[in-house]
């Protein structure tokens, strides 16, 4: 099978997963959601677009997918307006710019483009659906897979399993980035003590941290990933 029929494999997999979870934790999961169609249109269009070879490629992962992002679109750091632009295909819902996804552009950008980009790499999470708790207010809001000790420990397998499974696509794994250089970073080391997935993981701030607290360092937070990326 191409990288694109593995990964599509991989995302009807996740389709039919069930999860045991504490209290006031939900998981959205885009891949059997309201609007499962549709994705299943646009990830196949985009990754047959980028992926439809055999290229062996880096891993970049991130920690859990935001709930108005890739827990709609299916595909990881790509926003319904950039989704739109990559497969002509409109999401109405939450049509809407995310500035992470903005910051990853520009790094694609920098890099050599989407096509150069995409042909050495391939992101996702080390959760790769949407999880979301209910607040003191009632509200439902984003959660990451290791905000809560017994969250963390239901997701624990499965988290093995997703990982084991993609690896399997053809992974290069001499190197994994790590979005995020915090919580997701330490547990990625402690699962690959473990597990011996990856010779060596980088850690990278996350877009959403730079953007929203050191957007006048931008450049030099595009610098570093490009320098990671590039093995410098």
């Amino acid at each position: 099978m191409t990288f694109a029929e593995q990964i599509l494999q991989f995302n009807t997999w996740l389709s039919s997963q069930t999860f045991e979870l504490p209290l006031g934790f939900e998981i959205i999961n885009p891949f059997n959601g309201e609007q499962h169609e549709k994705v299943k249109q646009t990830t196949t269009l985009f990754y047959k677009k980028y992926y439809n070879d055999n290229r062996k490629r880096r891993l970049i992962l991130c920690s859990s997918p935001a709930r108005k992002g890739t827990a709609i679109t299916g595909v990881p750091f790509e926003d319904s307006q950039h989704l739109q632009n990559e497969t002509g295909i409109f999401i109405d819902e939450f049509y809407i710019n995310k500035r992470s996804s903005d910051f990853l552009y520009d790094v694609m950008n920098k890099y050599g483009g989407c096509k150069r980009f995409y042909d050495d790499f391939y992101l996702n999470f080390v959760f790769p659906l949407g999880i979301i708790k209910t607040n003191s207010k009632g509200n439902k809001v984003n959660c990451n897979y290791y905000e809560n000790k017994d969250l963390q420990e239901k997701l624990y397998s499965f988290i093995v399993k997703s990982l084991q499974l993609q690896l399997a696509f053809g992974i290069d794994t001499s190197v994994c980035y790590c979005i995020g250089s915090g919580e997701n970073y330490k547990f990625l080391l402690k699962i690959n003590k473990e597990y011996k997935f990856f010779d060596e993981i980088i850690p990278l701030e996350h877009p959403r941290f730079i953007m929203q607290y050191n957007s006048k360092q931008k450049d030099t937070f595009i610098e570093k990933y490009l320098n990671a990326l590039n093995n410098k």
